[in-house]
């Protein structure tokens, strides 16, 4: 049991790192340092959303309407460090 909780508790430290370089590549989008045109940029950023929408579509439903920003990445990645730090605590992995 100790082995699976202590790789849950890895793979939620992966995915917040997902969530970072999703943010960070949404970023340098929005301010023209890559080229959206670009296909391996379309293929990083689809690859991206694929593994970050189905954890922040939920949270966008649930968090009012802020105009053009989104906290709902850093909602999802606080909720990941609280899920990640209670199977630490409580499990002492």
């Amino acid at each position: 049991m100790m082995s699976f909780l202590q790789l849950l508790s890895s793979l939620i430290t992966l995915y917040i790192g997902v969530l970072v370089a999703a943010v960070i590549f949404s970023w340098l989008i929005a301010f023209g340092v890559l080229n959206a045109h670009s296909e391996a940029v379309r293929m990083i950023g689809r690859a991206l959303r694929g593994l970050t929408e189905p954890a922040l579509r939920p949270l966008r439903r649930v968090l009012p309407d802020l105009g053009g920003v989104d906290i709902s990445p850093v909602l999802a990645i606080l909720l990941a460090f609280f899920v990640r730090d209670l199977i630490r605590e409580y499990f002492g992995v």
